[in-house]
């Protein structure tokens, strides 16, 4: 049973005025002080012992100090300058403990990649919900060596993320994830498990990388390409939502024909499958 010794109220406010962090602290961070999460968050994860973690947006420590316990090592990102003490202190206890201070969007894999000691396997983490999607989505993107990501989001997020198609919140994001990866397992976390308590709803998800979705020789990219200009009108059919968006309609005819599509079909009743079979037949006229 994996446990933080920061996720209490306690411990949480002790460690922030230490830093001398409680009264000046500023981005509206929600911290984390429930433990029966973070087992679960670590249960989700099943860290056998042998991963590179990474993390976005640590806070003080909470989920980071259970991840190490489990971990080979963890790196973490954390944008916040005031909180870079906090983390240099964690740093000097635990020597499988890394961090980098910027903007997770903005920092590359390479630099992640130099900071771990190798790719990272497997994202876990308590994410900022502003950017929460961009970064699961950027991340499956660019790390070919992630296996997969288990992540607090806003519980919205978490619905689109776990939609499926005909879902009314299934969107063009969710379907450019499925190019990656799906989700296998999620749970909810209430306000009370955070201090101070959020106004929204939190869940944590656990999303797996899917080989084989794309086929060889297609290039995701495009298949991401044909998903944003289906999408980009969800009111309109996907014809003239497409036709609008670069596809010539006489090409796109031909293509919806050959997948057997109605042309009078809207985006968000075709699935994954569907888009990559679209995208096969589109690649020729590309």
């Amino acid at each position: 049973m994996t446990t933080s010794p920061l996720a209490n109220p306690t411990a949480t406010r002790e460690l922030l005025e230490e830093f001398g962090l409680a009264t000046k602290h500023r981005l509206g961070q929600n911290f984390l002080i429930d433990n029966h999460v973070i087992e679960r968050i670590c249960e989700l994860a099943e860290l056998a012992g042998d991963e590179r973690v990474l993390e976005v947006g640590p806070g003080c420590g909470t989920l980071t100090l259970a991840l190490l316990q489990e971990a080979a090592c963890v790196t973490s990102i954390e944008a916040d300058p005031e909180l870079e003490p906090v983390l240099d202190a964690h740093a000097a206890d635990y020597a499988n403990f890394r961090f980098i201070m910027g903007d997770a969007l903005k920092v590359g894999p390479e630099q992640i990649e130099q900071a771990a000691g190798g790719e990272p396997t497997v994202f876990v983490a308590n994410l900022p919900y502003n950017v929460a999607a961009t970064i699961i989505l950027q991340f499956f993107q660019t790390m070919p060596a992630l296996k997969r990501a288990v992540v607090m989001v806003q519980k919205e997020v978490a619905d689109r993320i776990a939609a499926v198609s005909g879902n009314k919140t299934y969107g063009g994001y969710t379907a450019k994830l499925g190019l990656y990866a799906q989700v296998t397992g999620r749970f909810e976390v209430p306000p009370r498990c955070f201090m101070p308590a959020p106004h929204v709803d939190s869940a944590v998800v656990r999303i797996d990388r899917v080989d084989g979705v794309v086929p060889e020789g297609l290039d995701r990219e495009f298949v991401a390409r044909v998903i944003d200009a289906a999408f980009a009108q969800r009111r309109k059919t996907i014809r003239n939502s497409m036709s609008a968006n670069g596809f010539a309609k006489d090409v796109l005819d031909a293509a919806f024909e050959a997948c057997g599509i109605a042309p009078t079909t809207r985006a968000e009743t075709l699935d994954v499958a569907d888009f990559v079979r679209l995208a096969q037949e589109l690649i020729h006229d590309a």
